[in-house]
C-alpha cells in the first residue's frame, strides 16, 4: 500500500501535458475485442483500471502489449467467454465488456457487478438493452449469463435515463448484427463520440445524433486500424480545481476545451482566468476563490458528477458559501468526512452539501475511499497548512497518471511513500 505525502502552501505554476481519457480508453479496450485484427490505440493513459481492462482482454485470449502510451491489442483469437468475479471487483467499469463479449462470441457469463464505492449502480438499463436487441439473459445466484439466439436485426432501444454504460453496451452488442439499432435518451458524452469514431475506423457505422440519438447499422466483422484517444476532460478540471485552491498559473497541454464548455463560466466565476489557446488551457488564480452558489451535477453537457468531489475542495477554501447538489450517485459525498477532519465546514443533507468556506484548512491522516474523492484530498493537502498524508492511493492510480509527478512538476511539496 502506498501513501501521498503533501507539504501545503505552495501555488503551483508550470505546464503539464494531459493524460489521454480514463472513460474513453475503457469502452475503446473493450470495443477491441469486436475486432478481427490488431488495433493501435494511443494516448492511453497508464493508470490502474486501464491495467485491469488489459488483464481482461489477456483472459479473453488477445495479445497486448504496451509501448509507452500506445496499447497494441491482437484480438484475432479470442478463446473465452467469462469474466471471473475478480476481474469484475478489480474494475468497476468492466461491465462494459458486456457488450463486446456477446457481440464477437454470442455468449458472455459474468458476475453482477453490484455496488462501489460512489453507490449501487444498477444494470438493469443495460440489460434492458440487450433483451431488445433479441439476447436472452439468465440471472442466478449472482452470475449473468447472455447469449444470441439467431441472428440479431437490429432494434429501436429507449433508455429512461441517459447512462454512460448502458449506452456502451448497447453499441458496442449491435455493432456485429444483420439490421439498425437505434438508441434514444443515449448518452452525449464526449466519450461516446470516441468510441464511435473507433468503431467506424474499424469499418462499423455509428451516426451520432445531436438529441441524444445514436445509431448502428449493424456489419459482418471489424477490421483492426489505429486510434488516439481523446483527452481526459475530468483530469483537466482535476487541475484547473487544484489550481484554483492552491493559487498559481498553469498551463494544461493536449487539452479540448470544447468538451466542458459549460464548467468553465464556474472557474471564472470563483475568480479564475482562463484563456483557451487552441489545443491548451491557460489557468490563472491570483487571489482567495469566490464561493460558487449552485453547482448541480448532470448528466452531459451539465456538470459531471466526476468533477464533483475536486471542485468541492476549491469551494471549501473559498470566500462565501457554496452549494452542491448531487443528483446521479446516492453515496458520493464519502470524501467530506475527510475534508471535515482538515477544517474543512460542509453540511451534507441528503444529495445537498452546503459549504462554508474557511480561509485554511490544516494538515491530517486522511483516506481516499473512491477515485474523485481521493483527488480532492490531494488537492486539500496543497492549500493544507502543514503535512497531509492521504492513504489508500490505489483509488486515485485508478484514474490519475502519476497525480504526484504532474503536482510536483508544478512546483508542489509532494512525495509518494510505502506504508509498508
Amino acid at each position: 500500500m502506498e501513501s501521498i505525502v503533501i507539504s501545503g502552501g505552495r501555488r503551483l505554476r508550470g505546464e503539464i501535458d494531459l493524460q489521454g481519457s480514463k472513460n474513453s480508453s475503457l469502452p475503446i479496450l473493450a470495443a477491441t475485442v469486436l475486432v478481427r485484427g490488431v488495433s493501435v490505440i494511443h494516448n492511453c493513459p497508464d493508470i490502474r483500471d486501464v491495467d485491469a481492462a488489459v488483464k481482461i482482454l489477456r483472459h479473453l485470449g488477445c495479445l497486448v502489449k504496451r509501448e509507452n502510451d500506445t496499447l497494441i491489442v491482437d484480438s484475432t483469437e479470442i478463446s473465452c467467454y467469462n469474466i471471473p468475479e475478480t476481474f469484475m471487483r478489480e474494475m468497476r467499469s468492466s461491465i462494459v465488456f458486456l457488450g463486446s463479449v456477446l457481440g464477437r462470441m454470442g455468449i458472455v457469463q459474468l458476475s453482477s457487478p453490484g455496488g462501489c464505492e460512489i453507490g449501487l449502480r444498477p444494470i438493469d438499463l443495460h440489460l434492458s438493452s440487450l433483451r431488445s436487441l433479441g439476447y436472452t439473459i439468465d440471472e442466478a445466484h449472482g452470475s449473468i449469463l447472455c447469449r444470441r439466439v439467431g441472428d440479431i436485426s437490429g432494434s429501436v432501444i429507449s433508455l429512461s435515463f441517459p447512462s454512460v454504460g448502458a449506452t456502451e453496451n448497447a453499441i458496442l452488442a449491435s455493432v456485429i448484427s444483420k439490421g439498425r439499432t437505434v438508441i434514444l435518451n443515449a448518452a452525449r458524452e464526449p466519450e461516446i463520440k470516441d468510441l464511435a469514431d473507433f468503431l467506424c475506423s474499424c469499418g462499423c457505422r455509428v451516426e451520432i445524433g445531436s438529441q441524444g440519438t445514436v445509431a448502428v447499422e449493424g456489419v459482418d466483422s471489424l477490421h483492426g486500424c489505429e486510434h488516439w484517444v481523446i483527452p481526459d476532460r475530468i483530469a483537466a478540471l482535476t487541475y484547473m480545481a487544484a489550481t484554483a485552491a492552491a493559487g498559481g498559473e498553469v498551463l494544461i497541454r493536449n487539452v479540448d476545451t470544447s468538451a466542458f464548455l459549460s464548467v468553465l463560466p464556474l472557474f471564472e466565476g470563483a475568480g479564475c482566468e482562463i484563456k483557451d489557446k487552441g489545443n491548451s488551457l491557460l489557468i490563472t488564480m491570483r487571489r482567495r476563490p469566490i464561493a460558487v452558489r449552485d453547482i448541480r451535477t448532470m448528466p452531459y453537457p451539465g456538470f459531471p458528477t466526476d468533477a464533483q468531489a475536486p471542485v468541492m475542495t476549491m469551494c471549501a477554501v473559498a470566500e462565501g458559501t457554496s452549494v452542491i447538489v448531487e443528483n446521479i450517485f446516492e453515496s458520493r459525498f464519502k470524501h467530506v468526512g475527510e475534508l471535515i477532519r482538515m477544517g474543512a465546514e460542509i453540511k451534507i443533507e441528503g444529495r445537498l452539501a452546503l459549504i462554508d468556506g474557511v480561509k485554511e484548512l490544516y494538515a491530517a491522516r486522511v483516506q481516499a475511499q473512491d477515485l474523485r474523492g481521493g483527488a480532492a484530498l490531494v488537492i486539500a493537502g496543497l492549500c493544507a497548512v502543514g503535512e497531509t498524508r492521504v492513504e489508500n492511493v490505489r483509488h486515485i492510480d485508478r484514474g490519475y497518471e502519476r497525480i504526484d509527478s504532474v503536482l510536483q512538476s508544478l512546483g508542489a511539496e509532494i512525495r509518494r511513500i510505502n506504508d509498508e
